[in-house]
């Protein structure tokens, strides 16, 4: 299902595209995008489920991109400039996090993870970057995570994911400058309504790690269990950056999203390597 065209449509607001609009981050930013003027092309997996994106006006358009089918990346992105003459902006959302420990994970779930979270991003990017680069303006912004700066047991392999996308942004950054086109990463912790959560537990029940782990796991839960209710931020307030990340004009980088990775990230950006690994394994000390 793709959202029909309307004479709302403005030809001269800027467009973005968004990736894994359907829910969390990615809903909340669509929306906020449109209620700011922009022209939205909001994409997600099942058009069915943007109902309610749709509804917004006729400067919405949601339709089907899925970053592991390369043919609806091109679709899409073919679908946004035929209504609206143009991309603006990308955001790169799109993403999952499988939680447990390493072993527990099979080959292909590892792979599952990286193709969306990290090569996703890069085939949006690489389809869109000729359009960008022909109108020599243009910008990406990557939705990162605070485990892109800093690593915790339990989520390695999104972990792993978040460093990937963070180096290949921060390189990508200083290549696309010559294009006049910037690159933003924004690193947003836990929230208290996204639907990641559900996935990542979703994914946790059917992993199997050995038992030996279980006593380390168990010690490990209580201290997400501290995380967790640190949470204060919500996907609002996370989109509220992406915007200011989309639309601030500046060369900036590194965007952080939500307060309760705050004493993590300046632990690991101002601490000393030792003070910081102190820090971590005191706390996920094994039981």
């Amino acid at each position: 299902m793709t959202s029909s065209p309307s004479s709302q449509v403005s030809s001269s607001a800027r467009t973005v595209l968004i990736t894994g609009a359907s829910t969390g981050f990615g809903q909340a930013t669509a929306q906020l995008f449109a209620r700011s003027g922009w022209n939205v092309i909001a994409t997600m997996r099942d058009p069915s489920t943007g109902a309610a994106l749709a509804a917004l006006g006729g400067n919405v358009l949601v339709t089907r991109l899925d970053v592991q089918d390369l043919a609806s990346i091109d679709a899409a992105i073919a679908a946004g400039i035929a209504r609206f003459g143009r991309i603006d902006t990308l955001v790169n959302n799109a993403g999952f996090g499988l939680f447990g420990v390493f072993e527990g994970f099979s080959r292909e779930k590892v792979r599952q993870q990286f193709d969306v979270n990290v090569f996703g991003a890069m085939d949006v990017t690489r389809a869109l970057l000729p359009h960008m680069r022909a109108h020599r303006a243009g910008t990406i912004v990557n939705v990162s995570s605070g485990a892109g700066v800093f690593g915790l047991p339990m989520i390695s392999l999104y972990t792993a994911s978040k460093f990937a996308l963070e180096g290949f942004s921060e390189s990508l950054a200083y290549e696309l400058a010559s294009q006049g086109i910037a690159v933003k990463i924004v690193e947003p912790g836990g929230v208290v309504e996204t639907g990641f959560g559900n996935r990542s537990a979703t994914e946790a029940s059917q992993a199997a790690a050995p038992a030996d782990y279980d006593g380390f796991v168990a010690g490990a839960m209580k201290v997400f269990d501290g995380l967790r209710s640190a949470r204060l931020a919500t996907s609002d307030d996370v989109a509220q950056v992406i915007f200011e990340a989309a639309s601030d004009g500046t060369d900036r980088l590194r965007y952080l999203a939500t307060q309760d990775i705050a004493p993590l990230v300046k632990a690991r950006r101002e601490t000393s390597e030792d003070a910081y690994i102190a820090m971590m394994r005191s706390t996920f000390a094994p039981t």
